[in-house]
């Protein structure tokens, strides 16, 4: 039987996968991802603002591309084989990623230490509409925004223009516009530290890696606050896994956070509250290869409690296991496998407990406990105490107890209504934004 081979129409199916479900910051965060690949040790983003010229620009100074190695890379289901720690998977991320934000992707590279040859392609809406052709197009000449960080080191660099879904205006100028891209930095800045905290610790793969935001350093987010003196670290929990006659492991680190009272600092204790608060950031931390995929949230295991707010689980896999986990293309969702669910909710159940009293107690002192194995066999007494590790104590000052409040409450001075306008517009996603924006327009006019 003869084959017919049918190419996808290119201006239909290249629109369609722009609406894989990326957000902006897990969009930067998945081309951050080829440069840690690429053995990168510094990656610079800057965001520029200047209406219908606006742009986004990442460099990295790690081993780059020639010619042929870029051209694939360009290619919607790139060619190539990934290594055990590799972060990437399906060959998409970079261009799918990019055009889910804007309409014309640039990317250049320089692979010669003793030469600076630049390759540079790109991928253009307005062109594949024009022609319906999946055609790249070189990008010649000098264009120093693309090219200006190549000029003494290998690299390479994605350039976002055309940023349409980011700015959300056909013209984007003025106030407006100026202000959501700044926010949007913002948001870049915290879910970078986030997703990439143990790289910017150094705890993943053990070498230099920085992330700098127009020029400033993207600090790392710890989740398990594990420079706080009263954190509870437990005991390690491992489940071996096998799945289509994959075998892998799956590695679980329960922490229980302090009572806001025995935080080091009243800041110590903001900081750790995360991007989406408090009750949102409890449950599991979920990583593959370092890079998290998920944070916070209990898999449908559970559902969010205030009682259990200061339970933050970390949950690693290797990439052997990535079908059982059924991660997707763009890395921002996992599911936990079946087949372990049962053991992981036994196993959770004593940290839960730990969590529990940690918040009713108001962060009574008494001996770190542990969890036991997930053998589905409960105790009623509690399992014997471990210390802390000595490489996650710090020393700092006592300060005095504050009064007894909620722990959601902090006592600050009387917000006035723009400043309470501001943090919810901070602490929203993309998706609740319009809708803030909305119920502050319609509660300043009532406060007229």
């Amino acid at each position: 039987m003869s084959g017919v081979e049918m190419i996808p129409s290119a201006k239909r199916l290249i629109k369609s996968l722009r609406d894989m479900g990326y957000d902006f910051s897990q969009a930067v965060a998945d081309v951050v991802d080829n440069s840690i690949e690429a053995t990168a040790s510094l990656v610079a983003i800057d965001v520029e603002f200047d209406g219908d010229d606006s742009w986004l620009r990442i460099a990295d100074n790690g081993k780059g591309m020639n010619p042929a190695e870029l051209r694939e890379a360009m290619r919607y289901g790139a060619d190539r084989e990934y290594s055990g720690d590799d972060l990437g998977k399906f060959g998409l991320g970079l261009k799918t990623a990019s055009m889910s934000q804007c309409q014309r992707l640039s990317v250049a590279s320089r692979w010669n230490p003793d030469r600076a040859d630049i390759a540079a392609y790109s991928w253009d809406l307005e062109h594949i509409e024009r022609t319906n052709k999946w055609e790249i197009l070189a990008v010649n000449g000098k264009i120093k925004r693309i090219k200006a960080p190549l000029k003494d080191s290998n690299g390479t660099v994605v350039l976002w223009e055309r940023l349409d879904r980011i700015l959300g205006y056909k013209h984007p100028y003025g106030e407006a516009s100026r202000k959501r891209l700044l926010q949007t930095c913002r948001e870049i800045e915290t879910h970078l530290g986030m997703v990439f905290h143990k790289f910017l610790s150094g705890e993943a793969r053990r070498r230099t890696f920085k992330i700098l935001l127009n020029g400033n350093e993207i600090k790392a987010w710890d989740p398990f606050c594990r420079s706080e003196e009263k954190t509870k670290q437990l005991q390690v929990i491992r489940i071996p896994v096998e799945h289509e006659g994959v075998r892998g492991e799956v590695l679980l680190e329960p922490f229980v956070l302090p009572h806001q009272d025995d935080f080091s600092t009243p800041e110590a204790f903001r900081n750790s509250s995360g991007p989406a608060n408090w009750n949102q950031q409890q449950g599991f931390y979920i990583y593959r290869s370092g890079r998290m995929i998920q944070s916070g949230g209990w898999s449908n295991l559970r559902t969010p409690d205030e009682h259990t707010k200061l339970a933050r689980i970390s949950v690693s896999f290797t990439p052997e296991l990535d079908e059982a986990f059924k991660i997707n293309v763009a890395k921002m969702r996992v599911q936990m496998p079946g087949i372990i669910r049962e053991q992981i909710k036994q196993a959770i159940g004593p940290v839960l407990k730990i969590a529990q009293d940690s918040y009713r107690k108001r962060g009574a002192s008494g001996p770190t406990p542990t969890t036991p194995p997930p053998s589905g066999q409960s105790t009623s007494q509690p399992p014997p105490p471990i210390t802390q590790q000595p490489q996650f104590q710090l020393d700092h000052p006592q300060i005095p107890s504050s009064p007894i409040v909620d722990p959601e409450v902090i006592q600050e001075p009387r917000l006035t209504l723009k400043q309470w306008s501001d943090l919810l517009l901070s602490a929203s996603n993309a998706f609740e934004r319009p809708i803030v924006r909305s119920v502050l327009k319609r509660l300043t006019k009532a406060n007229d």
